[in-house]
């Protein structure tokens, strides 16, 4: 490909969680012929989540970039996530792109997400292609829908230009696009609408090829072998193999480099290639201490681009090593200086993280969006093999002109009627205000709230559990606001093993009289863990290593007899939601254990009456 001249088109793609971005990702890469016939992606779906935490969730948390050759012009596709809290992700890899599909279900909507994504795309004066997705549903909606998204067009737009937009239907699962609605959703179709339409509005990048070598590094990839990869949009100029350049930030210089080797995409996989083209997405190896937002550049010309600008973090956790008494026999890393060292790993190119060291170095304070950015940074660490122990979440709070100011959230709620009531009253109770709510002819009512974020911590995993899982629940972070009165504790208490050793069946016949146990029979517990949770409000020791007494009538056997419930199993998210000020969560790569800050009864006591004076 080097040296030849290609039009180049470079699309971000998104959407909001679960709205179909992804197979319609897939079904580009298949229809353009970017695998053989033969090759097993092509009976893949959801190819892009190569990360095995995204093929669990169903959820793109890693921005990627494949690219497909339809009718000579190469289209450099930028798949970013879906989820507000990986924002980071979508401000580092949106400059790259001169255009966007913006992804929309046809039932349920513009979401809160959409938002987000779409705001920081019209924001970088993107043109938007809108792909109302997913019109095979039962209950699609695609006029009431398409109007949805005119108004939060017209509501985010920043000019005129930006209201103009072209708008395909697609069901994205079978692969299919059309130009206007189609008569006949099932007959034979392809996305070539789509793709037409990517030629047609999407411009060919700015990039002037007689100018010297510039690229911004917008995200970072590693391998063993080539080591580290700076990705990024060629500017101007073009580079070659074994080219020496600068590492500058906007106009300070950081130092040399040399381009060890040269790769543009081709579907999933990386072609070296001997000489960049103008506005193509390329990968630089040969520069190990890169970092993201820097530039680099020909000798000639060293100035580099503005830095990315990034939205700041709203929430923060303490982390340190394990110190409960079974620690360092379920992970391969168990130290503070391993955990800290990837950390700041991690950092390179998680670039919405924050990573500070406490006073003494024992434990770090990890500042990110939300709680399901670092939900999955620590989910991450424990299947690596790491082991650790996590505080409970609190939001970051900031003094603004002599007020204290804290994060507040726009929650959408889509739900069935029949739960309408039990989500107003727990956001009543959290002190949210209700913004807007009305109810569609399928009786099912969207509700907007505005909340602090601190309020809101809990909320969904209660709310899950309340309604069984029935409803859409969505969130985006406003900006700052003066500091809401926060409310007491929610959840009840809490059943703690008074002794360590192993749960016995028969012990836990009195958890399950107290409340609903975290542990079945046969567990290692220690004094102070966490395993149950009460129905009464106050926290209840308990032995649950005790056995039955054997006597001359009854026998051990006896217990065969015990009906159990199953234990209520927390996924790391949901542990997060739980835990109070007074506990913390041990993490290892086998289990998930709640335990109390202070394990020893005596030390609780203490430390409660030296709260209390406070």
């Amino acid at each position: 490909m080097a040296g030849t001249s290609m039009d180049i088109r470079n699309i971000a793609i998104i959407a909001h969680v679960d709205h179909g971005k992804t197979t319609l990702v897939d079904w580009m890469l298949k229809q353009t012929h970017t695998f053989r016939e033969n090759e097993a992606a092509m009976s893949e779906t959801t190819i892009l989540d190569s990360n095995a935490l995204e093929r669990e969730k169903g959820i793109t948390i890693l921005a990627k970039n494949t690219s497909v050759v339809y009718k000579d012009t190469k289209i450099n596709i930028i798949d970013t996530p879906g989820h507000a809290d990986f924002s980071g992700e979508v401000e580092r890899v949106i400059n790259m792109a001169d255009g966007a599909l913006l992804i929309i279900d046809a039932a349920e909507g513009p979401l809160p997400q959409t938002q987000f994504v779409l705001q920081k795309a019209l924001e970088n004066n993107l043109k938007l292609i809108v792909v109302i997705n997913k019109i095979d549903r039962k209950d699609a909606r695609p006029a009431e829908v398409l109007r949805e998204t005119e108004e939060l067009f017209l509501h985010l737009a920043h000019h005129e230009d930006h209201l103009s937009f072209p708008v395909l239907y697609a069901i994205g699962r079978e692969g299919k696009a059309w130009d206007s609605y189609p008569e006949d959703p099932e007959g034979s179709a392809d996305l070539a609408p789509l793709f037409d339409a990517i030629l047609t509005h999407v411009p060919a990048p700015e990039a002037t090829a007689d100018l010297p070598f510039k690229m911004l590094v917008s995200t970072l990839d590693f391998d063993p072998y080539k080591g580290t990869y700076a990705i990024g949009k060629v500017s101007q100029g073009s580079v070659q193999k074994g080219q020496s350049l600068v590492r500058v930030i906007e106009t300070e210089r950081l130092g040399s480099a040399r381009v060890e080797d040269l790769f543009t995409s081709r579907g999933l996989r990386r072609i070296p290639i001997e000489e960049s083209l103008p506005g193509d997405i390329i990968a630089i190896t040969g520069i190990p201490d890169i970092a993201i937002g820097e530039t680099l550049a020909d000798p000639v010309d060293p100035v580099g681009f503005p830095m990315i600008t990034l939205e700041e973090p709203t929430l923060k956790i303490v982390v340190s090593a394990n110190t409960s008494p079974l620690s360092g026999r379920e992970g391969k890393f168990c130290t503070a200086r391993q955990i800290y060292q990837r950390l700041m790993k991690e950092k390179q190119t998680n670039i919405g993280l924050k990573i500070e060291e406490n006073a003494g170095g024992s434990s770090f304070v990890v500042s990110g969006r939300g709680e399901l950015h670092l939900a999955v940074l620590f989910e991450t660490l424990r299947r690596e093999g790491y082991e650790f122990q996590v505080g409970k979440p609190e939001v970051i709070i900031r003094e603004i002109n002599g007020t204290r100011e804290e994060p507040f959230e726009e929650v959408t709620i889509e739900i069935d009627e029949p739960f309408v009531g039990i989500v107003v009253e727990d956001l009543g109770k959290r002190r949210a205000e209700l913004l807007d709510t009305h109810t569609n002819e399928r009786r099912v009512t969207k509700m907007v709230y505005k909340v602090s974020s601190r309020n809101l911590l809990g909320f969904r995993g209660d709310i899950l559990t309340k309604t069984r899982g029935n409803g859409i629940f969505a969130t985006r972070v406003i900006g700052y606001f003066p500091a809401a009165q926060h409310i007491p504790k929610l959840r009840n208490g809490v059943l703690v093993s008074l002794e360590t050793g192993k749960s016995s069946a028969y012990a836990l016949t009195t958890v399950q009289e107290r409340g609903r146990a975290f542990i079945g029979p046969g567990v290692p517990v220690y004094e102070g863990m966490i395993i149950g949770l009460n129905h009464r409000q106050e926290d209840i020791e308990i032995n649950v290593c005790k056995t039955k007494k054997l006597t001359n009538i009854h026998s051990a056997d006896a217990d065969i007899a015990i009906q159990l419930d199953p234990p209520l199993v927390m996924t790391l998210e949901q542990c997060l939601d739980f835990i109070e000020e007074d506990e913390l969560l041990e993490v290892t790569p086998s289990n998930l254990r709640l335990r109390k800050r202070y394990l020893s009864r005596v030390d609780r006591v203490r430390a409660g009456r030296q709260q209390g004076s406070k």
